[in-house]
């Protein structure tokens, strides 16, 4: 693999690991200080490994209908259930808190890498070994990311909608991607199915923190 390859595949993940780095984020965010970065370190590996067995089997997993649109459902589920504070049910879990977040991360992960690992792919002309390294490229990266933006959180816990907002938005983009549907859908639509769900999201996750907060205070 030559230098110049290798340099595209490093700016693919630069371009493409910014979600990623959000959701570890917000899935870190309730985990006690001390664990945080073992919740980062943990979620990140598990999500790397299975970023390379999708990189391995990219092309037979994009071939079945409608993986990309399920996926995007299955995101929208996580960004309402990141957004919805959980503080309590962490809480009440104890040392489970750990691994809820890194199942979380890795599952969430696993379904937003589908467009990073594809680029990636392409990049490397399906050089396994290109795909593996770009891969582990990425790993220094959204680690970096995810501790710089979850410290942001923890001072600015409002940024947590921004968070979920980016997630819903990617959700609403692999939805209307779907190559099922893609060429059925409106041009029209292809934005305003993103923006919906974004907003959908943000909402929904508001109202029922007010709501929760209503029955504490």
């Amino acid at each position: 693999m030559s230098f110049t390859v290798l340099l595209e595949v490093i700016l693919i993940n630069i371009v493409l690991s910014g979600d990623n780095a959000v959701l570890i984020a917000m899935a870190s965010r309730n985990v006690p200080k001390k664990q945080q970065k073992k919740a980062i370190f943990w979620g990140t590996f598990g999500a790397i490994v299975l970023r390379i067995i999708f990189a391995i089997g990219i092309v037979y997993l994009l071939a079945l209908p409608f993986v990309t649109f399920v996926g995007g459902l299955l995101l929208v589920y996580i960004a309402i259930k990141l957004l919805i504070d959980e503080e309590e049910d962490f809480h009440r879990e104890g040392g489970s808190s750990l691994i809820s977040a890194v199942k979380m991360i890795i599952t969430a992960d696993a379904i937003m890498s589908l467009d990073n690992v594809l680029a990636i792919a392409g990049a490397v002309e399906g050089n396994i070994a290109g795909i593996v390294i770009g891969v582990i490229v990425s790993i220094p990266l959204v680690v970096f990311c995810s501790q710089l933006i979850l410290k942001v959180m923890e001072k600015y816990p409002i940024i947590s909608y921004a968070g979920a907002g980016i997630l819903a938005w990617t959700a609403g983009e692999m939805m209307v991607g779907e190559p099922k549907l893609e060429n059925l859908l409106p041009d029209d639509l292809h934005l305003l199915i993103p923006t919906a769900i974004t907003v959908l999201v943000i909402g929904l996750g508001y109202l029922t923190n007010k709501i929760k907060t209503a029955k504490e205070s």
